[in-house]
């Protein structure tokens, strides 16, 4: 009993600081090391976009099969990132970084290579798990090493690694299929990898900080069942009229094993051996960032999937120029992304947040005023708008809700927060696809040109994101957070 009752406790306790200092060079090179990671599997997440075409052709399949290479890589990540809360306290960081770096460089070596569509998904799986302990580790990383008054900074920077990647995806992409083939989409991330994986042998080494803990098998099939079932039911929505039973059934199994979830985690928290700790979502300012991340997640990831579509289809604008088009939204984002992480570290998240998040509402909004003859240069302005609101709220977003929460949650809260993500981007890419298709499909119908059609279904997934962003900029308003010197 005494046994028992000692390892419930150093379970229960929060893990320790590391107690050695790393010099500024060290910690330089572990940030770096981690969001050059970040930075390339994120990118690795939106290339297929562009790619999609020339893969469904070199490899004889079906719109619906090849969706699997991005539901497929949804499915990974929302079953793993819930269990890297545990892992985080489980496993020693460097050795964290080490299995994902080598997962991705395997996944990425397996996607040159592959000879069949079922190596390629086996390759996107395999990517995926690298990617999905990658993020939480950034962040937990960041919140544990750097000093609290430069987070915010740091944070920015990180936001460039979040909000970048997805942005100028379909421009590398784009540019790599016109000059090359899908195949040096892949090819050209090993070297990347290399070098992440050198970096991170010379520069990752942090102070051990693992602590043995068991993991609650249930709470992993549960948590397993839970967020890949609802993934997999969301990403089926669009087809749900050809197998309604399906996406009734994975809905269903969803919501129960996440409700089974979330009661079997508060009742293990007592004991310290939950597989994530919901206690995060006690603080108001951490719940409302997971709302407005999965807002912001949703209108981006969505918006992303859909512009191309009425570019090229809607106005005959090839790859190349799509690619282009979007690349100055990511630069705007790499320049305003450290300056207001600076202003969120002298003047607290408010002055990120709230005009992030109307910045991002006004980009949703213009964009429901494009139409067939709208020029690119307007689709650009837009999307640049879109990309700076989308980036200060990256850097207010991250900051704000890990400062509000004890330091023995991090590792939890960055789980949540990942989660939450890639949820709202998996319901946001539904929700832009299902309606532009069904409406667009009405509008055909009807008697209306295609490209006409195409748009007007387009208004509408537009607007959806736009009243969505909209309410996203009352729960900006309710975050109030600490001021630097509280922060202090």
């Amino acid at each position: 009993m005494t046994s028992e009752r000692t390892e419930t406790e150093a379970a229960a306790s929060p893990p320790q600081a590391p107690k050695a200092q790393l010099s500024t060079k060290q910690l330089t090179g572990i940030i770096a090391a981690l969001a050059l990671a970040a930075f390339m599997m994120i990118l690795n997440e939106t290339v297929l976009t562009v790619a999609l075409p020339g893969i469904m052709s070199d490899m004889d399949i079906t719109a619906a099969t090849g969706q699997w290479l991005t539901t497929g890589f949804l499915l990974t990540m929302s079953v793993v990132i819930p269990t890297t809360g545990f892992l985080l306290q489980r496993f020693n960081h460097r050795s964290l970084f080490m299995f994902a770096i080598i997962s991705f460089l395997v996944g990425t070596c397996i996607a040159v290579l592959a000879p069949s569509f079922i190596f390629l998904l086996l390759a996107r799986i395999i990517q995926a798990l690298g990617t999905a302990i990658i993020l939480p580790l950034l962040m937990t990383t960041t919140l544990t090493l750097v000093p609290v008054q430069k987070r915010g900074t740091i944070m920015g920077l990180n936001s460039i690694v979040i909000g970048v990647g997805p942005a100028i995806g379909p421009t590398v992409s784009g540019a790599v299929v016109h000059a090359l083939s899908w195949h040096y989409v892949f090819a050209l991330m090993l070297p990347i990898a290399a070098l992440v994986l050198v970096l991170g042998t010379i520069f990752f080494k942090v102070p051990a900080n693992a602590r043995k803990i068991r993991v609650d098998a249930v709470s992993v099939v549960l948590s397993a069942l839970a967020f890949g079932f609802l993934v997999y039911g969301i990403s089926s929505i669009e087809h749900a009229t050809s197998n309604p039973v399906l996406t009734i059934i994975s809905f269903a199994i969803g919501i129960l094993s996440l409700a089974i979830f979330i009661k079997r985690q508060i009742s293990l928290t007592g004991e310290g051996r939950e597989l994530l700790n919901l206690s995060a979502f006690k603080s108001r300012g951490f719940t409302f960032s997971i709302v407005i991340i999965m807002i912001a997640f949703g209108t981006l990831l969505g918006s992303l999937m859909i512009i191309p579509i009425l570019l090229e289809s809607g106005q005959g604008v090839d790859s190349l120029k799509i690619g282009m088009m979007l690349l100055p939204g990511g630069v705007a984002q790499i320049i305003v992304s450290p300056i207001f992480g600076r202003i969120y570290d002298k003047h607290g998240p408010r002055p990120v947040l709230i005009p992030g998040a109307i910045m991002l509402a006004a980009g949703q909004w213009l964009y429901t005023m494009v139409n067939a003859e709208t020029q690119l240069w307007m689709f650009m302005i837009t999307h640049i708008v879109f990309s700076i609101g989308l980036a200060l709220l990256m850097t207010g977003l991250m900051s704000s809700a890990m400062a509000s929460l004890e330091p023995r949650l991090f590792g939890h809260g960055s789980a949540i927060f990942n989660t939450g993500q890639q949820l709202g981007g998996a319901i946001g890419t539904t929700i832009f696809v299902t309606v532009i298709s069904l409406m667009s499909s009405a509008k055909t119908k009807s008697g209306l040109e295609a490209s006409e059609a195409l748009f007007s279904g387009a208004h509408v997934a537009f607007l959806i994101g736009a009243v969505l962003a909209t309410i996203g900029v009352f729960f900006a308003l309710g975050i109030k957070g600490p001021t630097p010197a509280q922060r202090r």
